[in-house]
């Protein structure tokens, strides 16, 4: 069995996160094709559609959010994502497991022990549906059936139990407001549907593959998907990783050369390319992983991570590099930050 290196593995990924040449390809197209972006901060899904764009603009994912063809919901990981409505739909129903889990273990478990979270659900439904509002302000409205509860703890149990779509303007670039929910199914007017597992592991092979059992739970949150890689076993093809665990792909997806030219990119917060493998080595070190989790925006060079960068107060762009680079190639991340810029202000 082939061995893939870290490079290759890294060329791969950046191939299919369309990050070696900005693909020709509408936003719509591209959030179905990456199964989603990664979207607790609210316009990070802009900066992560520029970097991957040729000729995304701003207007085209407000567009896609007003007009209901995409969405932003609690998804993979028990985190915010912006996905299209058919994803949403399809997607939810797999994610319930984990988020039910959530409530029983998570930061609010104790002060939701002994408590109906079906009856609380379906009492925030009908208040989410007829009025859309903050989960917390939906919470208040509980607080006056189950009046021993924190208001607080009650939305937070319909956020985890209830499909719940934010609004626009949130996640707008032109404005935005706060998290103002409704129903999936009301804002859509269709039924959630389950995706079969191993459509959902085929797609994110080819968005995130190669890639171990572990990488497509990792990036899921979903458990057992081992007996789905094996019932597909016949449809894919197999290597190994430096460290010999066997990693999965779809048999024509594209594994670059390891030495294929990468130019430098700019990823927005909590980019899904640094979140979606249990091993994230193939693209930024372990002992760097504190800076996506701290949120801080990053800096591909030649595919890894070397850098965070900001917008400072003036208007410029703030590069910090973990690593110290070459000046031809500080200068094509200069060149890059420009053309960040130069698209921001037009």
């Amino acid at each position: 069995m082939e061995t893939l290196s870290q490079d290759a593995l890294n060329r791969a990924l950046i191939e299919r996160q369309m990050l070696r040449e900005r693909a020709d390809l509408s936003a719509f197209a591209t959030i179905e094709r990456l199964v989603g972006i990664q979207a607790q901060e609210p316009k990070s899904p802009y900066i992560g559609l520029w970097t991957r764009l040729q000729h995304f603009q701003p207007q085209e994912l407000e567009d896609l959010l007003i007009s209901r063809y995409a969405v932003r919901i609690l998804l993979m990981r028990g985190t915010i994502h912006l996905v299209s409505a058919a994803d949403a739909l399809a997607l939810r129903p797999l994610t319930q497991l984990k988020l039910d889990r959530e409530l029983q273990s998570g930061p609010f478990a104790k002060r939701l022990r002994g408590l109906d979270l079906d009856a609380v659900a379906e009492a925030g439904r009908k208040i989410l549906d007829e009025h859309p509002q903050g989960t917390a302000d939906a919470g208040k409205q509980l607080k006056e059936l189950w009046p021993d509860r924190e208001h607080t703890v009650l939305g937070n149990a319909l956020r985890n139990k209830l499909a719940l779509v934010q609004l626009p303007p949130r996640g707008l670039w032109s404005k935005s407001g706060r998290a103002i929910c409704t129903t999936l199914e009301a804002w859509l007017d269709q039924e959630q549907h389950a995706m079969p597992r191993e459509r959902l592991v085929l797609r994110y092979l080819k968005a995130f593959g190669p890639a171990t059992v572990m990488d497509a739970q990792q990036w899921s949150g979903l458990t057992k998907l081992g007996e789905v890689f094996n019932q597909l076993r016949p449809q894919l093809v197999t290597f190994r990783n430096e460290a010999g665990k066997e990693l999965f792909d779809l048999p024509d997806a594209p594994r670059p050369d390891p030495e294929t030219p990468v130019p430098p990119r700019l990823l927005p917060e909590f980019d899904n390319i640094l979140l979606a493998h249990a091993d994230r080595r193939r693209v930024i070190a372990d002992d760097r992983l504190g800076v996506v989790v701290g949120g801080k925006p990053t800096v591909l060079v030649d595919g890894y991570v070397v850098a965070t960068w900001s917008i400072a107060e003036d208007g410029s762009v703030i590069v910090d590099y973990i690593d110290k680079l070459p000046r031809s190639k500080e200068k094509a991340v200069a060149e890059e930050c420009d053309r960040l810029l130069h698209w921001i202000r037009t």
